[in-house]
C-alpha cells in the first residue's frame, strides 16, 4: 500500500469516527460517527457498512458490470472492441477501497489495523470484553481479502497499514497468494472456534449491523467462508482440502454451516449472511443498469441453461419485455436473451424483443440486500465435496437442496419489493421438485454431475455475486462459455484470468511491485486455477 493511500486512509478513518455526516444507522443502531473518541465497536460498525458488498450504484456501475460480470457472462455486455479490457481507474478505486475508507468503500484492512492498535493498548480485562469485535472483524477481513486474492493474486497484506500499527510510513510487500489463503483458512477456523463458546452482549448486538449479534451466525459465517476457500483451492492441493472439508461435513455439530438446515423452503432473512440496506437507503439500481446495456438477460444463462429446463427462477430474475404498438404495450410471449454475438446497432434496433433483468427483483428493489454467502452456495459446495470424495447419494441430496433453495432465495428477493410492482407467487413444492428432478436432474457420469453442480451454482451467483461467479468459472471451467473474439483489440481477444494491478499501486509502490511485475499479466493464473 503506498504512502499517499496510508495517509488518506488514516484521515478518512478519523473523519468517519468523528463526523456526523449521516443518520442512516441512527434509527436502529448506535451511530459510531457521533462518538467522541475512536473505539473498537465504532470501527467494527464502519467496516460492516460496506458499499462494496451492498448493491450500491457505484460498485454495480463501475466494477461488477464492467469486470467480473463480463468475464463470467453473468450479465449482458456490448460486443465491441474493448469488451474484455480492464477499466484501470475503476479497478483502482475498488483496490483502494479495500485498504482505505472512502465514500464508496469500507477500508476493511486499514480500519482493522486501527482496531489492532486500539485493542493492543487495552488492559487484559478490557481486551477480554473487546475480543468478540476483533474476532468478528477478522472473519469479514479474511472474506474480503480472499476475494482480492481471487482477482489479483499476490496482494499487500501483512505489512499494509503500517502507519496505523507503528506510526511509520512504509510501503508494503506483496504477500504470496498461497500463503495468504493458508492464513485466511486457519484464521477462519480459529474465529469459528471462538464463536463456538462465545456469548453475545448488548454492546456487540448494538454495533453489529449485519448479524444483530447472533453468535451462531458468526460461527456459521466463518465456517462457510472457510469451506468456500478450501473448495476453491481443492484442485491445487486436493489432499489438504479433502481432509479439512470432510472433517467439517462429517461433524456438523462442531462445524455448523450456513446451509439453511438443508430445508428447501428455508428463510434467507434468518439464515443467510446478508448486508441489509440502511434504514434510509434509496440508491436506485435502475440508473446503474440502464446506463449500460447490462439490463438484457445474458445469452448462455437464459437461452442455454434456464429456458430449456423451464427454470422457475426465470419469472423473478428476468422480464420477457415487449413492444409498444398503438400506445399499447404487448409483452413478448416467451423468454429470449439477446444473442451474445449481437452488435450494439442490432441491440438498439431490436431491444424490445429480448428479455431484460427483472424490475421488481432488481431494478426497482430498494430492499435488495448485499449478499455475503447463502445456503444454496454452501449446499452446492457440499454437493461437490460429496461427489468427489464421499457418497453420491449425499451429493444428490445436497445438489437438489441447493437448487430448490436457490429458487426460494430469488423469490425471497422478489418479495422484498415494496415499490408497487407485481410480486410473483412462488411455485408449489411439487412444481419445483419436477424442475429439479427433470429439468436439471442429477444424472450421468460423475463428471456430468459435477458440471451440473457448477453450472447451477453459477446461475445462483448471477451478476450480484459475479466476483464469486468469475472465480468459480476460472476454477471449474464451467459453464463452457464462448466469448466473441472478432474485432477485439489486440491482446484483449479473450477475458483475462486475473486483474492487472492498478496503475497507482504500480507507481507508488514501485519497489515492492518489482517483485511481482513478471506475474502482472492478464493471462497469469491465480494459484488455484489449474484445470
Amino acid at each position: 500500500m503506498n504512502k499517499k493511500s496510508i495517509i488518506e486512509g488514516l484521515l478518512l478513518v478519523i473523519v468517519l469516527l468523528f463526523s456526523s455526516c449521516t443518520d442512516q444507522l441512527e434509527e436502529k443502531y448506535y451511530n459510531p460517527e457521533k462518538s467522541t473518541q475512536a473505539n473498537i465497536p465504532g470501527f467494527f460498525t464502519a467496516i460492516l457498512n460496506n458499499d462494496r458488498v451492498r448493491p450500491s450504484y457505484w460498485n454495480v456501475r463501475t466494477f461488477l458490470l464492467m469486470q467480473p460480470a463480463v468475464y463470467s457472462q453473468t450479465a449482458y455486455f456490448t460486443n465491441n472492441s474493448s469488451s474484455y479490457q480492464q477499466a484501470d481507474g475503476y479497478t483502482e478505486q475498488f483496490w483502494n477501497n479495500f485498504y482505505s475508507p472512502t465514500s464508496n468503500g469500507s477500508g476493511v484492512l486499514g480500519m482493522f489495523r486501527a482496531m489492532e492498535v486500539a485493542y493492543n493498548a487495552l488492559s487484559d480485562a478490557d481486551k477480554a470484553s473487546q475480543e468478540i469485535f476483533m474476532q468478528a472483524t477478522k472473519i469479514v477481513l479474511y472474506d474480503q481479502a480472499s476475494q482480492m486474492v481471487d482477482m489479483w493474486g499476490d496482494i499487500p497484506f501483512s505489512e499494509a497499514g503500517s502507519l496505523e500499527t507503528s506510526s511509520t510510513i512504509s510501503n508494503a510487500k506483496f504477500d504470496d497468494q498461497k500463503e495468504l489463503y493458508t492464513t485466511f483458512i486457519a484464521g477462519l477456523k480459529d474465529a469459528a472456534t471462538f464463536f463456538s463458546t462465545a456469548s453475545t452482549n448488548t454492546t456487540f448486538s448494538k454495533y453489529d449491523i449485519m448479524l444483530s449479534g447472533s453468535i451462531s451466525k458468526w460461527q456459521r459465517y466463518a465456517n462457510s467462508i472457510r469451506l468456500r476457500l478450501l473448495m476453491r483451492m481443492s484442485n491445487y492441493d486436493e489432499n489438504t482440502a479433502k481432509t479439512a472439508v470432510l472433517e467439517m461435513l462429517n461433524n456438523s455439530s462442531t462445524y455448523p454451516l450456513v446451509d439453511g438446515s438443508n430445508d428447501a423452503n428455508y428463510k434467507p432473512a434468518s439464515t443467510d449472511i446478508l448486508l441489509q440496506p440502511l434504514t434510509t437507503y434509496t440508491d436506485n439500481l435502475n440508473s446503474a443498469l440502464t446506463e449500460l446495456p447490462s439490463h438484457y438477460a445474458p445469452d448462455y444463462m437464459l437461452n442455454t441453461v434456464m429456458k430449456p429446463a423451464n427454470d422457475p427462477r426465470m419469472a423473478v430474475i428476468f422480464d420477457k419485455y415487449g413492444a409498444t404498438t398503438n400506445n399499447v404495450f404487448v409483452p413478448n410471449k416467451d423468454y429470449n436473451a439477446m444473442p451474445i454475438s449481437s452488435t450494439s446497432s442490432f441491440a438498439e434496433k431490436n431491444y424490445m424483443y429480448y428479455a431484460i433483468v427483472d424490475s421488481a427483483t432488481f431494478l426497482q428493489n430498494k430492499a435488495l440486500p448485499g449478499i455475503v454467502i447463502t445456503a444454496p452456495e454452501v449446499n452446492f459446495l457440499k454437493a461437490e465435496a460429496f461427489e468427489r470424495w464421499g457418497s453420491t447419494t449425499d451429493a444428490k441430496t445436497a445438489y437438489e437442496t441447493a437448487v430448490k433453495q436457490s429458487v426460494s432465495f430469488y423469490y425471497y428477493l422478489n418479495a422484498l419489493n415494496t415499490s408497487g410492482l407485481t410480486v410473483v407467487t412462488k411455485p408449489s413444492d411439487s412444481d419445483i421438485n419436477d424442475f429439479v428432478t427433470t429439468g436439471v436432474a442429477y444424472t450421468g457420469s460423475s463428471n456430468d454431475k459435477l458440471a451440473k453442480i457448477w453450472v447451477q451454482k453459477w446461475v445462483h451467483f448471477g451478476w450480484l455475486q459475479s466476483v464469486q461467479a468469475w472465480a468459480e468459472y476460472r476454477r471449474t471451467k464451467y459453464p463452457q462459455l464462448t466469448f466473441p473474439s472478432t474485432g477485439k483489440l489486440s491482446g484483449y481477444e479473450t477475458p483475462p484470468t486475473r486483474l492487472i494491478y492498478p496503475s497507482g499501486e504500480k507507481s507508488n509502490n514501485a519497489s515492492n511491485y518489482a517483485s511481482v511485475q513478471s506475474k502482472d499479466t492478464r493471462t497469469t493464473k491465480i494459484f488455484w486455477d489449474v484445470k
